[in-house]
């Protein structure tokens, strides 16, 4: 088991070392051209050069290695963008700059019974701006392609085995409002090609009631035909607490009967860098080859706070479940994650 779960992890963040190290190595190339030009234009003085260095040297230690860690993976990212945006600019049209975002995530899930759950995700989105700021480019492990998905869902969202499933896909943004979205995606999951279209419809009344419709269906070359039915409400008691319910129901080609799934949660914001979430999730499956089953009960407690920088975040999460196929015996856990956003563009 641990030698999947580091298997796993070291392909994730090898995936992500190369995309950097290769547009790191392509920035330094354009800054050293850059750097050539200056010098045919005009060479400086020693003397200036001596307090340019020193210069950069305070400006450098002052910075610290986290800001430089979080300059290093922005800046990599934002290159990465631009290479991909160049390839749809008009010759006529101005240069524009791409937004970029990316999140990584490193977690460690024990529970009783199994004290070895690692969890690596990260996920990197790129708007382009040549295409009308329509089309994002999402490159992510951490994906609602996974349709057994609720929104706020964390501790084992994802089942624990040896598959990659790593997706690339491009989303095209059809129409967008206030409260109207319509969206299509086309890529690959998991090594599986797939389209997708989803049409998300929000109701406000009354200044605390909201209530979220989510249709959506999909298609994977080798899983098949499928759909997906989410359905959220929220109640905004005051300005910093919130009651959240939500259910999804989905069918696919690749498994029999109808799997359901219902969240309930409560939202509280402690304070302006911090924020936790109740939870009580119940999902299970009815109409297949065992009628209606419960699979599993989980009920869990996540504080979410702000530290160190304001980019980087911390969540502690006890968990209690109950999982059918442990005949419902009670499994107590504890998820200790960290989180940093990288950005740029915006």
């Amino acid at each position: 088991m641990y030698s999947s779960i580091s298997r796993t992890v070291v392909k994730r963040l090898l995936l992500l070392s190369l995309l950097f190290f290769s547009q790191g190595i392509y920035a330094q190339e354009n800054t050293q051209v850059n750097d050539k030009n200056q010098r045919t234009t005009k060479l400086p003085a020693d003397s200036d050069c001596v307090k340019a260095n020193n210069a950069n040297k305070v400006k450098t230690d002052d910075i610290g290695w986290m800001e430089k860690l979080h300059s290093t993976v922005s800046d990599s990212v934002f290159q990465s963008a631009v290479w991909f945006d160049n390839f749809f600019i008009d010759e006529n049209s101005e240069q524009e700059s791409p937004k970029t975002t990316a999140r990584i995530r490193l977690g460690w899930e024990p529970k009783a019974r199994d004290l070895g759950e690692f969890d690596t995700r990260f996920r990197i989105k790129v708007k382009l701006p040549h295409l009308k700021d329509k089309v994002d480019l999402i490159l992510s492990d951490d994906d609602d392609l996974d349709q057994s998905y609720l929104p706020l869902e964390s501790v084992n969202a994802k089942p624990n085995n040896e598959n990659d499933h790593f997706s690339a896909a491009v989303r095209i943004t059809h129409s967008k409002s206030s409260n109207r979205r319509i969206e299509s995606r086309i890529g690959i999951s998991g090594g599986d090609i797939f389209v997708r279209a989803k049409h998300e419809r929000r109701l406000n009344w009354s200044e605390n009631h909201s209530f979220k419709i989510e249709p959506s269906v999909y298609y994977f070359l080798d899983d098949g035909l499928g759909a997906k039915l989410l359905m959220e409400y929220d109640y905004q008691i005051d300005k910093t607490s919130q009651l959240r319910v939500n259910y999804s129901v989905r069918g696919s080609n690749s498994f029999s009967g109808i799997r359901w799934k219902h969240g309930f949660y409560r939202l509280k914001q402690l304070q302006q860098n911090a924020a936790s979430i109740m939870a009580l999730q119940v999902e299970g499956e009815r109409n297949g080859e065992n009628g209606f089953v419960i699979d599993k009960y989980t009920l869990s407690y996540r504080y979410r706070f702000s530290a160190v920088k304001e980019w980087l975040f911390f969540e502690i999460e006890p968990f209690v479940e109950w999982p059918e196929e442990e005949n419902y015996t009670t499994t107590p856990g504890l998820a200790l994650r960290v989180e940093g956003y990288f950005s740029k563009g915006y």
